[in-house]
């Protein structure tokens, strides 16, 4: 008979044997189906080698949405193995390491990034009123870098293993000398694959939004979404090279055996949580700042006004910005510095909470006497506020040096880090996919199954932490295994129930898409505007052309599209079109996304010249790209014409919803006018 570490070791093979296969079949499903349906050359020549922002944003978030999937299941098995973690459990300590560490990275740089890049992406261009991003190429190659990172980690399910050291991976811990198996490397360049992209990303974004806005749009008539993501791009820009510096000098300790991060030599591990956080703590405010700007999206458009204190939320959001980088030692109260030091960067911490707090204010009174309607992005959003409002709370309970040495190392910690994680940054990208679902697919996602969703993510979120908090202050140590106290098991099955409630939660996301992809022809949207929208994005077709915009729009003020709307020319033929200029598909983002994972995949197991291959077949090809001629393809005046003016025809026979129907068939995505009874 095994004994109980024989027995955990066997279940730990068995759950990681059945992830494993869960991941190659799933991958040769999608295989079988793309040769099925002889897909494989228009997924080739209309998606992966597309440079259209639009389509490579809802690729960022197909991508966001599978390593989602994995996430989530990670959880629940953490969950349920803490539940029945009493002197035992069914995951060995290093399974457990290794899915904590996972969970970790999966959420932070291959979840949530891809799925506020994705947004971004796809709204931006659209609401300055531009045809696409500064570099559209760029921004290919940028995603194929992320998508080889998370390919990466999907990879060690199956090959070999992953780190142990967390999602910060911690030195000495990670250095080879503790660690010297591949799960370490694994983390090292699958980090680095995406740290690349979101700079190179978020550089594209920043540029766009400076040089590529509608002509009148100045920076304080843009839509709160874009300047989140202004906001978000410039972090971005400044925080992610201490991360590549830090993960780059722990390859070179591992692999050359330097000594930036051990003692011997004059190295020191405490550079390494510096660079860490120094990267770490903005990088909540990367994720948290699209939220918002999605939220300052949902509020007034659902609440039928516009959104109150715009000035005041700008300004908010560039304050939270540039405290973002002020206040990453409170990530480490404990590890030693002196108690003045501590108290600065906790006054610091506290700070935040000003400009946060007039966002919540300005978001409240936005909704105070308006037409509220509880559509599902409206439901996260109203969610969002209450949940947050706590995690916030337990923020500056923890930004208080002393408080915080006492549960620093307990799940209150943990708690409190989804409490801003999941409503925070979750539910506003939730929000935010399906507030914008029906422009990018041209038809609005089911209802029903929408709020059986939201209900579950809220209720579930509830479920799995709130309870986190009641053990942190038990003491309940966080990333434990399992404990010797029975007196965390009641709470324990608590957090696991809500963990499955999480998981119910996205299978009823997979059944809202599935159903409203059969649905999809009574709940077409083609003329663009279901939700009666405010800023530019709503005033193209859905899905809006290639160029976006027939003719650059004019810009006069905030909200432009409701106001051309009010004034009875948001549907009005140009006087004459123009051929325009796009640049054409390429597969240099390909090349370089299959390049850097074998790269990365060949460094990880010292493949060395696999590695050298790979670099010189990326070279290659960006030599061959700079060689080829022409780089744009010319859309005709003529087929410009055509296509605006079949648009306008499908608007002008289309029947005006109003707000009380625009959740049923009746909404052909043209919205009657009712706070002023303008007609459209």
């Amino acid at each position: 008979m095994l004994e109980g570490g024989a027995q955990a070791d066997l279940a730990s093979r068995l759950v990681g044997a059945a992830a494993a296969a869960v991941v190659v079949l799933g991958a040769l499903a999608v295989a079988a189906l793309l040769t099925r349906h002889h897909a494989w050359r228009a997924l080739w020549r209309d998606w992966l080698t597309s440079v259209d922002h639009k389509k490579i944003g809802i690729m960022y978030v197909v991508l966001a949405l599978v390593m989602l999937t994995r996430g989530i299941l990670e959880a629940a098995v953490m969950r349920a193995q803490q539940a029945v973690g009493l002197s035992g459990g069914f995951l060995s300590p290093e399974h457990f390491a290794q899915l904590f560490s996972t969970h970790g990275t999966i959420m932070i740089f291959f979840m949530a990034m891809p799925f506020l890049t994705g947004l971004i992406n796809y709204v931006v261009p659209l609401q300055i009123g531009a045809r696409d991003v500064a570099f559209p190429l760029l921004n290919l190659i940028s995603l194929w870098l992320t998508a080889s990172g998370a390919m990466l980690v999907m990879v060690s399910l199956v090959v070999g293993e992953f780190s142990t050291g967390g999602w910060f991976g911690y030195p000495p811990y990670t250095e080879g000398l503790f660690t010297p198996g591949v799960g370490v490397d694994y983390w090292i360049w699958s980090l680095t694959l995406a740290s690349l992209g979101s700079t190179l990303s978020a550089i594209n974004i920043v540029v766009t939004i400076y040089k590529k806005r509608a002509p009148g749009m100045k920076l304080y008539c843009m839509p709160l979404f874009s300047w989140t993501a202004l906001c978000t791009a410039i972090i971005i820009v400044f925080a992610m090279p201490p991360l590549t510096a830090a993960t780059l000098q722990l390859a070179l300790d591992r692999y050359l055996g330097f000594h930036f991060f051990t003692n011997a030599l004059g190295g020191n591990q405490m550079n390494f949580a510096n660079l860490f956080w120094l990267f770490g703590h903005p990088e909540v405010y990367v994720l948290i700042l699209p939220a918002f700007g999605v939220y300052s999206e949902v509020f007034p458009t659902f609440s039928g006004k516009t959104l109150f204190g715009y000035k005041s939320m700008v300004w908010a959001t560039m304050s939270i910005a540039f405290l973002s980088f002020l206040v990453w030692v409170h990530h480490f109260f404990t590890m030693g510095q002196a108690g003045h030091i501590n108290a600065a960067f906790g006054i610091a911490s506290m700070l935040i909470g000003i400009p946060t707090g007039v966002k919540i204010y300005d978001w409240m009174t936005t909704m105070f006497r308006g037409r509220i309607r509880l559509t599902v992005p409206m439901i996260y959003a109203i969610a969002f506020i209450y949940l947050f409002v706590i995690g916030g709370i337990s923020g500056m309970m923890l930004a208080n040096p002393i408080i915080d040495y006492q549960v620093h190392n307990t799940v209150f910690l943990v708690a409190h880090f989804h409490n801003m994680a999941v409503p925070g940054v979750l539910f506003g990208m939730l929000a935010g996919y399906t507030y914008w679902f029906p422009k990018a697919f041209g038809f609005r996602l089911h209802e029903g199954w929408g709020r059986l969703a939201a209900y579950c993510w809220i209720l579930g979120w509830m479920g799995a932490f709130f309870p986190l908090y009641v053990l942190g202050l038990m003491g309940l140590p966080r990333r434990s295994v399992s404990y010797h106290d029975a007196r965390y098991v009641p709470l324990e099955l608590v957090a696991l129930v809500g963990a499955l409630l999480v998981a119910a939660a996205l299978l009823a996301l997979a059944v809202q898409l599935w159903v409203s992809v059969r649905q999809r022809e009574a709940n077409r949207v083609f003329v663009g505007d279901p939700w009666d929208g405010r800023s530019l994005e709503w005033a193209t077709s859905a899905p809006p052309p290639e160029y976006n915009f027939p003719l650059i729009p004019v810009v006069k003020g905030r909200d432009a599209f409701t106001a051309a709307k009010e004034f009875g020319v948001g549907y009005r033929e140009p006087p004459g079109y123009v051929d325009i200029a796009m640049p054409a598909n390429s597969s240099l983002g390909a090349v370089f996304g299959v390049s850097g994972f074998l790269v990365a995949f060949a460094l990880t197991w010292h493949i060395w010249w696999l590695a050298l291959l790979a670099l010189l077949v990326a070279l290659a090809a960006l030599i061959a790209c700079g060689l080829q001629r022409p780089a744009d393809r010319v859309i005709a005046a003529d087929e410009v014409a055509r296509t605006h003016k079949a648009w306008l025809a499908a608007v002008r026979a289309a029947r005006p919803v109003a707000r009380s129907a625009e959740c049923s068939s009746a909404n052909q995505g043209l919205a009657a006018l009712e706070t002023r009874g303008l007609a459209a």
